[in-house]
C-alpha cells in the first residue's frame, strides 16, 4: 500500500458515482430500459458499469451510437427523467466505505461530496441513503457555472465545510478528479476500483495514491488524518 505524504490532513472529499456510491446498477438499468423501449439491444451491464463516470452522456452515447448525444436533448431529458424515478433502488455506498465514513464521524473528520452529477439527482440519492447529515458540504454538477476539472467546485466545497485544501484529500476514480483536486492544492487519491474504461489507466492520472480497493482506500485515508498508525 501507498501513503500519502507527511502532511496534516484534517477533511476528506469524495466523488459520487463509482468513488463513494455503486450507482451503476440503476445508471445502467436506465440506459438499458431506454434502449429495449428504442428498439435497441442493450448493452452489456460490464460495459455501461465501466462508463458510468461518464455521466448520462456519455452512457447515451455508448447506448445511442448512431445519435450526437448533446446536453438537454430529447434522449437526454428522458434520460434524466427516468434516472429521477429510479435514483436509489439499488445503488449503495460501496461495500467497507460506511466503516470509513463511521470512522470519520467519530473523529470529527468533515467528509463531504464533490460531484459532476446535477443536484436534482444527486440530492434524492444522498437524501434515500441516509447521507444528508452527516456531510459537510455537497456540490454538485450545477451547482457552480462550472465543474470539474475547473477547480472552482473544490474550492467552494472546502468553504461549505471551512476546510483548508491543503490540508483535504479528494478521492475520485476519473481524471477530471484528480485533474480538480490538483488543481485546488489538495492531496489526490484515485480510485482504481472505480467506473474505469478499458482504454483508461489510472496510473496516468498522476494521483498521489491509486487505491485499488475500498479497503486499501479505507487503510490510505484513516491514516493520512492520523486515525490509524
Amino acid at each position: 500500500m501507498t501513503e500519502l505524504n507527511g502532511e496534516e490532513y484534517n477533511a476528506v472529499l469524495f466523488d459520487l458515482d463509482g468513488t463513494l456510491i455503486d450507482t451503476a446498477p440503476d445508471m445502467v438499468a436506465v440506459l438499458q430500459g431506454m434502449q429495449r423501449d428504442h428498439g435497441i439491444e442493450p448493452v452489456p451491464y460490464s460495459v455501461g458499469r465501466s462508463n458510468v463516470s461518464n455521466g448520462a452522456i456519455g452512457l447515451l452515447s455508448l447506448g445511442f451510437p448512431e445519435i450526437d448525444v448533446v446536453f438537454g436533448d430529447q434522449l437526454h431529458a428522458e434520460y434524466l427523467e427516468r434516472y429521477a424515478e429510479n435514483v436509489c433502488i439499488e445503488s449503495m455506498v460501496f461495500e467497507g466505505l460506511s466503516e470509513l465514513l463511521d470512522e470519520l464521524d467519530r473523529a470529527e473528520c468533515p467528509w463531504g461530496i464533490v460531484t459532476n452529477k446535477p443536484k436534482q439527482l444527486t440530492g434524492p440519492l444522498v437524501v434515500a441513503l441516509g447521507l444528508e447529515e452527516r456531510l459537510a458540504c455537497v456540490v454538485s454538477g450545477d451547482t457552480l457555472p462550472v465543474r470539474k476539472p475547473d477547480p472552482a467546485p473544490m474550492f467552494l466545497a472546502c468553504d461549505i465545510a471551512g476546510v483548508d485544501p491543503d490540508c483535504t484529500i479528494y478521492v475520485g476514480d476519473a481524471e477530471r478528479d484528480i485533474e480538480a483536486g490538483q488543481r485546488a492544492g489538495m492531496a489526490t487519491i484515485a480510485a482504481g476500483y472505480g467506473y474505469i474504461t478499458e482504454d483508461d489507466d489510472p496510473r496516468e492520472w498522476d494521483a498521489d495514491v491509486i487505491a485499488m480497493s475500498t479497503e486499501e482506500l479505507t487503510q490510505i485515508v484513516l491514516k493520512a488524518v492520523s486515525l490509524e498508525s
